[in-house]
């Protein structure tokens, strides 16, 4: 069996070369050419799988992505030519929930906020979404949910998206769709950024699309700016750079770019092979993961807001993948280049708080409370 697999996916060797001639390449760059004796695929979301990369693809047998979202892939093509298909939902979820923990800590400090007195709005509120919300909440911020197609089955639970967009901050989590009643390329179009005012939040950490880019630009060389975190950009790996210094927090869709994310995407493209073909799995998620550099801290103060961004940037500082960006702005080949050569990065939950109670493992951070003394 021939497995071509994304360059950046992890641990793709430890889970399948003993079964699988393994070769990998960058997933924006794969051709036709490339498939033409290849059985199984494996992808991230910058790769379409499509009629013209499958035109030579006679032996493939199994595609498999590392990402929830699967706008990249042509399911009815690969359903038509009885090619089985699989997804991670949930892979990353953890890992963008600590990404927006990181962003809203950053966005306290720059505008001198307590965020225990803001709200936030959560526009899609699947895996990521849901994450995200249970942070804020830890943080004691009043949280609006959006989300049109949960709506139908359950009204009172959510907002409309007008509403949505009057919270101090607004938090997008939508897949992207071009068409249908709940289409989301340019859900926050031309209209909807005039008429939000100064001192709003908003975060994009799901496809860059959602936005419209040019209409944000416009806004922010005005007279009221927004301030901006954005992980996605329209028309990615281009980005429009004269917006990039308008935005307090810019990178290069790595949201969901933990090792822990990362390693579950794989794993879960491992067991669905496994089971097509009617293996056991022989490894676990947790087999495959080093230690933790920082694996425990004990704490005996308070845990308050600004102890929370302390122990965030002590796993994960989303400052220093700001300044990467900017830095690499321009490069020929700098968006995919720093997610290539992305940095390891572990999830809150690697660290321990010793000491500490529900809220904090609300947060993200793994907890236990001290062994007494006998």
């Amino acid at each position: 069996m021939k497995l071509l697999a994304d360059e950046n996916m992890p641990y793709v060797q430890e889970l399948f070369a003993d079964w699988a001639e393994v070769v990998t390449c960058p997933g924006r760059d794969m051709t036709p050419e490339q498939l033409r004796d290849v059985d199984v695929l494996l992808v991230r979301s910058i790769t379409r799988v499509d009629e013209a990369l499958l035109a030579n693809a006679q032996q493939l047998s199994f595609v498999g992505t590392a990402t929830i979202g699967c706008d990249h892939i042509d399911t009815d093509l690969l359903a038509r030519r009885g090619i089985a298909f699989a997804s991670a939902p949930g892979c990353n979820k953890v890992a963008v929930g600590d990404y927006v923990l990181a962003a809203l800590l950053k966005v306290a400090e720059h505008k001198g906020w307590q965020l225990a007195e803001k709200t936030l709005a959560v526009v899609g509120v699947g895996n990521t979404g849901s994450q995200v919300a249970a942070r804020a909440r830890a943080l004691g911020m009043k949280v609006l949910l959006c989300d049109p197609p949960k709506a139908q089955l359950d009204p009172t639970a959510f907002v409309e998206l007008a509403q949505a967009l009057t919270a101090d901050i607004v938090s997008f989590h939508v897949p992207f769709t071009r068409e249908g009643q709940h289409a989301t390329w340019h859900l926050l179009d031309e209209p909807a950024i005039a008429a939000l005012h100064g001192e709003q939040v908003l975060i994009n950490a799901c496809r860059g699309d959602v936005w419209d880019n040019a209409a944000l630009l416009q806004r922010q060389q005005g007279s009221a700016p927004l301030t901006l975190v954005m992980d996605v950009w329209e028309h990615e790996p281009a980005v429009l750079a004269p917006l990039v210094p308008h935005v307090l927090l810019a990178t290069p869709h790595i949201a969901g770019y933990s090792l822990e994310g990362k390693a579950r995407g794989t794993f879960a493209l491992y067991c669905a092979l496994c089971e097509l073909q009617h293996r056991a799995p022989s490894m676990s998620p947790e087999q495959l993961l080093p230690p933790p550099a920082i694996a425990a801290v004990h704490l005996h103060d308070t845990l308050d807001q600004a102890l929370i961004a302390r122990l965030v940037r002590l796993v994960y500082d989303i400052e220093q993948d700001d300044q990467a960006f900017r830095a690499a702005l321009g490069k020929p080949g700098f968006f995919d280049d720093l997610r290539k050569h992305y940095p390891q990065r572990r999830e809150l939950g690697s660290l321990q708080l010793i000491n500490q109670n529900q809220a904090a493992q609300e947060l993200g951070f793994k907890v236990s409370l001290p062994v007494a003394d006998s």
